[in-house]
């Protein structure tokens, strides 16, 4: 490759890269060596893949978060004209080089919120992956990127979908369609959702994801937070999100206009086509990526969701409703009991159960600081570990 070409790509900051979104973007990475360059890389645990990701892509610098891997991927890369940090403090420091032009945010969960301040007030592009951020602190993070003229481009294939029904229109939306596939569980009765198993949990009918995402899934906190994530990006009531489930996962979400008429985005299921326009916006670049075919295509259905089985959907749009704080406590106690189920620590139905116990129990705040986010998720989440651990027949 000339130096000029060289020159002319953009330099990806991925957070998470070795994440379910973050492998992905080295995917679309490597199939447009001329446009793009992995500039830096980080993992949080998984240092074998990040070392076998930093000798194949040859980015800058990575980072582990791991502190106690430091050394051994300094040593596996000693051969290697990259600098290796570690620590949650280099997230926050990465993005802000000078030579990124993209922050993906790839990062699972409340880590996700510092570095991606720090990129913001850096004024780096955001390609954001990461819904946790606006879940826990859309008000900050959307006032951050006006004072900063920062752009934020979603990632998620249901923020993506509405993004593209909005280019070129001038005019107000009035609702937004967002989609859901119902999760494994769609079918289930009250009864048979006392029994579920992680390992049932973590079969998801159309998505390949990250555990912690897949149990979000199942539960429906994932469309809660994606509900949360909208009202930020798209600056709507909650009252004009209307979630759809949709099992089949071909219209990836839609927009509602005032004369009635609906313009949505389709596709199949497949991560890399909302990644690579988040990185390549505005222009649309050619794929591989599998198409419908529409001869072969089965009906699309569309359902209303059941409050009742799904009871973490109804907590977001509390937590909307109560602004300030509440989101991140709702967030902080699903990070706990999502872990405690995996954990087998917790039932799937007492997840709801714990995070509503949480939310009633952690003193509100009407305009929290960045610190006061902090030390709320910190709080919330001693307080959902406590509720956790009770009795079990204490929790209803």
């Amino acid at each position: 490759m000339k130096e000029t070409d060289k020159a002319n790509r953009k330099r990806i900051c991925i957070l998470g890269s070795t994440g379910s979104i973050g492998t992905q973007a080295l995917q679309v990475i490597e199939a447009h060596p001329d446009l793009f360059e992995a500039y830096v890389l980080t993992a949080n645990t998984q240092a074998d893949l990040l070392i076998q990701q930093a000798r194949r892509f040859q980015p800058s610098c990575v980072v582990i978060a791991d502190e106690t891997r430091y050394e051994y991927v300094c040593d596996a890369l000693a051969d290697e004209p990259i600098q290796v940090y570690a620590g949650s403090e280099a997230l926050c420091q990465v993005v802000t080089m000078e030579p990124v032009d993209v922050v993906l945010t790839a990062l699972v969960g409340f880590s996700g919120l510092r570095p991606t301040v720090s990129a913001i007030r850096a004024g780096k592009p955001i390609a954001l992956a990461n819904k946790e951020t606006l879940v826990v602190a859309g008000e900050l993070i959307t006032q951050l990127c006006v004072e900063n003229r920062v752009p934020i481009l979603p990632v998620d294939s249901e923020h993506s979908a509405i993004f593209q029904s909005l280019m070129g229109e001038q005019s107000p939306i009035e609702k937004i369609i967002l989609t859901a596939s119902g999760g494994p569980f769609r079918t289930y009765s009250l009864e048979q959702l006392q029994n579920v198993t992680p390992a049932m949990a973590l079969k998801h009918p159309n998505w390949d994801m990250g555990a912690k995402i897949t149990i979000d899934s199942a539960t429906m906190m994932n469309k809660g937070f994606e509900v949360i994530e909208a009202r930020w990006l798209f600056d709507v009531r909650p009252e004009q999100i209307q979630v759809v489930v949709h099992p089949q996962s071909i219209l990836h979400s839609a927009v509602e206009f005032a004369d009635g008429a609906v313009k949505g985005q389709m596709g199949m299921p497949d991560m890399r086509v909302p990644i690579q326009l988040a990185l390549s916006y505005p222009h649309r670049l050619k794929s591989d990526f599998p198409r419908i075919d529409w001869w072969d295509l089965k009906d699309l259905t569309f359902e209303r969701p059941d409050p009742e089985k799904f009871r973490c959907l109804q907590m977001a749009y509390e937590a909307i409703r109560l602004g300030g704080n509440a989101a991140c406590i709702v967030n902080a106690a699903n990070e706990v009991v999502n872990l405690g189920f995996r954990q087998e620590r917790c039932t799937f139905m007492q997840m709801a159960a714990v995070i509503e116990k949480t939310l009633q129990r952690v003193t509100h705040q009407e305009q929290p600081s960045l610190e006061d986010y902090l030390e709320c998720d910190r709080e919330s989440r001693l307080v959902a570990e406590e509720i956790m651990s009770q009795d079990t027949g204490q929790i209803h």
